[in-house]
């Protein structure tokens, strides 16, 4: 009896210890497009997708031309270039969690809610609707 109770305290502290993710909901998405530093639109002209340092992770560098610019706070312009890059991971059937950042196509022309880093690149900075309007 001194036995089953301890086993069932050890999977009842495993079981609350364990991280969980739930897809966010719309506002937190409306509020990333918010506060991005950077919202404008682009056309993709190219998409490089490399293996990551998992077999289930990508990373993703995007080339990609500024057409028109609704909000800049690293100077953007149109006809400037910008490189795009973050990773995706590949989750398991029946995973609960935040929307993996969308691939666009080549020629694609879509909006792009922005974050510059330190190195130059840009990354996503709306997770799933960075290429998206609500």
């Amino acid at each position: 009896m001194k036995t089953l109770r301890l086993l069932l305290v050890f999977l009842a502290s495993t079981l609350v210890s364990l991280p969980t993710r739930a897809e966010l909901p719309p506002s937190a998405y409306e509020q990333m497009q918010t506060t991005a530093p950077e919202l404008v639109k682009i056309e993709v002209l190219r998409v490089d997708v490399e293996p990551g340092e998992d077999p289930t992770q990508q990373k993703i560098h995007i080339v990609a031309m500024v057409t028109e610019v609704s909000r800049t706070a690293s100077g953007l312009k149109a006809n400037d270039l910008v490189n795009i890059v973050y990773g995706i991971t590949e989750r398991p059937k029946g995973w609960a969690g935040p929307g993996q950042v969308p691939v666009p196509a080549v020629k694609d022309q879509t909006v792009a809610y922005l974050k510059k880093l330190d190195n130059g690149d840009y990354a996503p900075a709306a997770g799933r609707m960075t290429y998206s309007q609500f």
